[in-house]
């Protein structure tokens, strides 16, 4: 492999299996390589013109250092049919997600070439017999590979284009929740999909006694619930929502749209709050993630707090939702300011940290 390796077992057993099909001419389309070990690896097997999407922004940078150092070039680009088009092989590192994999699978099926091969790996402790069969939904064909350090592969071929056009005609997805007077859209693997989890729904009910707001950012925005809903609430209000995923930052600006505040939302694909600056925002409203990937983690939350510090001006108010056992208060404290609890259930704590 060129340059540093990053691989880990899952990627070399794509790679491996992917060999056959990946020295010569045409397109190779990589989609979540994690730090740039799939699209290392095929350059180093041959592939010559490599099309790659990377849903998290940090993900797409850590791969482009890797790459830079390594020497080996290829073309960033949104998830969609220009990324697939003409393709001859798609490697893919398999999602938690079956919508993500069904979403994923369909793009492929549909706009890539005909005789394309898709070679889908993971951990075998995330893999699901219902993988091989949203695969068979739009291929032919899904076969197996052995087991290997605890990783698995499948390949797909054979595309069923009207059935693969059919499929992605339904993403986004979206449902109605008259209780919340809105509408959620949602592309696969964006947190809770159409659903609006219990912690968000909990911090909805402590947000209606804020006081007014001309402007509020939307932090790890995901499908874009909170912002909507305070933007249907307060026809004056102006919302900024961030996340680092760009299937959330599509799923946000589509439940924008199918709720027609579109034009008071602007969703941004960024880490954080870095597009930001500092002492510039009046409040901050915040579910914050406790996975990452596979792992539960307060690492990303930590970061998002001392970002909303940063970014809060004085007095400026970050509002946030958390599960009471993760005890994030005395970091709040420190990282943001004086810090005072709203709400709090079995299972969850709404509280207000003020700037100071």
């Amino acid at each position: 492999m060129l340059g540093m390796d990053v691989s880990t077992p899952p990627d070399r057993l794509i790679l491996d299996e992917a060999a056959p099909f990946l020295d010569g001419p045409g397109v190779v389309v990589v989609i979540d390589d994690v730090d740039g070990a799939l699209v290392l690896g095929a350059a180093a097997a041959g592939a010559h013109e490599i099309r790659v999407h990377q849903d998290l922004i940090t993900g797409e940078r850590s791969l482009a250092s890797h790459a830079a150092a390594a020497g080996v070039t290829y073309r960033s680009m949104p998830l969609g049919p220009e990324l697939l088009d003409g393709a001859r092989v798609v490697l893919l590192r398999l999602p938690r997600s079956l919508d993500r994999l069904a979403e994923v699978s369909s793009l492929v099926a549909t706009h890539a070439a005909p005789e394309v091969t898709l070679v889908a790996g993971g951990r075998i402790k995330h893999m699901t017999t219902a993988m091989n069969d949203v695969l068979r939904t739009v291929f032919d064909r899904v076969d197996v590979s052995l087991a290997r350090q605890k990783s698995r592969v499948l390949i797909a071929s054979g595309t069923r284009r009207a059935d693969a056009a059919g499929a992605l005609s339904g993403w986004p997805r979206t449902e109605r929740h008259d209780d919340l007077g809105l509408t959620v859209a949602a592309h696969g693997g964006v947190f809770a999909g159409t659903r609006i989890d219990i912690g968000t729904r909990f911090l909805l009910g402590q947000l209606g006694s804020a006081p007014p707001s001309g402007t509020v950012v939307d932090l790890a925005c995901g499908s874009g619930v909170i912002g909507t809903w305070l933007a249907l609430r307060d026809p004056g209000l102006r919302v900024t929502a961030t996340d680092r995923s760009a299937v959330a930052v599509a799923s946000a600006r589509a439940t924008a749209e199918i709720n027609k505040v579109a034009d008071r939302i602007t969703v941004t694909r960024a880490d954080g709050l870095e597009l930001l600056a500092d002492s510039s925002e009046s409040r901050i409203v915040l579910n914050p993630p406790f996975h990452n990937d596979a792992t539960v983690s307060t690492e990303i939350a930590r970061g998002l707090f001392a970002d909303a510090g940063r970014v809060l001006a004085p007095d400026g108010e970050l509002w946030c939702v958390w599960n009471s056992h993760l005890r994030y208060r005395p970091i709040l404290e420190r990282v943001v300011g004086p810090t005072r609890q709203l709400a709090r259930n079995r299972k969850f704590t709404v509280t207000a940290s003020v700037r100071r």
